[in-house]
């Protein structure tokens, strides 16, 4: 009998793997930029230039050929695109195969389809919701938990269909069946998701305030933003603070002792002042809304701001990590996480103080544990227990 297709052993596969890949990377850019604004990845349905707004025919737009093609401009009006763009497709293409080639060679295929080769779809799902995840907390500081959610449901699905993935230096089972393979993602994500809030919980009580005093009172006020994708910032003093990076519970409340206020350009009586996310509280008891706000400014000497050492985006995305990889895979991705941000801290010369995403280097952590990091757990520990 005549095959027509190779077998799955065969590398002719990494080309669709690739293929299919920088096509899904050509949507992600679509996600990446339109759900941060809360806009709809359907409609419009065809992508469209940031600048002009002018709609982008499907010939030209073809993953990773266009861009270079066009040298990175707009047809239309020749306004530059973000190398992201590129990039978001290359990476996505990238990993696609990686981890084809992971799975390929974990199984050791034959000529015929393993049923742990469906985990390929939930681990590619992993790789587009975690690259999505990457670009958006990189530029808005925020993590959907819609993307979260849907990596665990994915998760737990991978350790259906392959028991091995959420325990790869089997240490708790030599020969995992299905019971084994849910059993240890949902303790993984236990204890993702549990260990990490407690860490977030803790650092809220110990820093979850910015004071700022000023030996005499400074200018302060609310500044709208410019571009659709820029936030409100508060500013005081002239440091400014984004709308996203004080509010990040409804409890969340910032507090200005004021001595004087002017609220759309008039002045009303001096107090505390206590904005939240979605109004303001001026002295005397009035509520204004938001979106009723055309200005508001004045001069204070004091000023609480809230803060968070890590948002609940994070909790969720360890919560989903520990999913497909197990607990050990949690413990290894937040260690690795923690070395990475300290090194792109000290390389991008981070102030202390000064926020940073953690979230790329969680899913960087993750990916690491994926492609190797468990074998030099697994060869650590032997070691460790050898010399014992």
């Amino acid at each position: 009998m005549i095959q027509i297709f190779p077998t799955l052993a065969h590398p002719l596969w990494f080309v669709p793997a690739f293929l299919i890949g920088a096509c899904i990377g050509s949507f992600l850019n679509v996600v990446i930029y339109r759900v941060p604004l809360g806009l709809s990845v359907n409609e419009p349905k065809r992508s469209f230039c940031p600048k002009c707004k002018g709609d982008i025919p499907m010939r030209l737009n073809v993953p990773l050929v266009s861009w270079l093609w066009l040298r990175g401009k707009c047809k239309n009006c020749k306004a530059p695109i973000a190398f992201r763009y590129f990039a978001v497709e290359l990476l996505t293409a990238l990993l696609f195969t990686a981890i084809w080639g992971f799975l390929r060679s974990a199984l050791n295929l034959g000529p015929f389809l393993e049923l742990e080769m469906a985990a390929l779809l939930p681990l590619w799902i992993m790789a587009a919701l975690f690259i999505a995840i990457t670009f958006i907390d990189a530029e808005h500081m925020v993590i959907p938990t819609s993307f979260t959610t849907a990596s665990t449901i994915a998760g737990l699905a991978a350790a259906a269909l392959w028991p091995k993935l959420p325990d790869l230096a089997l240490w708790a089972s030599g020969d995992p069946l299905l019971a084994d393979g849910i059993k240890q993602s949902v303790i993984g994500w236990i204890i993702g998701f549990c260990g990490l809030w407690m860490v977030v919980r803790l650092g809220k009580m110990m820093f979850g305030k910015k004071k700022m005093e000023f030996p005499a009172p400074v200018e302060w006020r609310l500044i709208e933003p410019e571009k659709d994708e820029d936030p409100i910032w508060f500013e005081i003093n002239g440091e400014r603070t984004g709308w996203w990076d004080i509010f990040f519970r409804k409890t969340d409340r910032l507090e200005i002792e004021a001595t004087e206020v002017r609220v759309n350009g008039e002045s009303v009586q001096a107090g505390r002042v206590i904005i939240r996310e979605d109004g303001v509280e001026l002295p005397g008891g009035r509520i204004v809304k938001i979106e009723e706000l055309k200005s508001l400014e004045g001069k204070a000497p004091r000023a609480v701001i809230p803060r968070e050492a890590m948002g609940m985006g994070d909790v969720h995305l360890m919560g989903a990590i520990g999913a497909f990889f197990g607990w050990t895979g949690v413990f290894f991705s937040l260690f690795a996480a923690s070395v990475y941000a300290i090194v792109a801290a000290v390389l991008g010369r981070v102030g202390f103080g000064m926020r940073l995403p953690f979230g790329p280097f969680l899913i960087l952590g993750a990916l690491t544990w994926m492609f190797g990091g468990w074998k030099i757990a697994q060869w650590y520990f032997d070691s460790l227990l050898g010399g014992l």
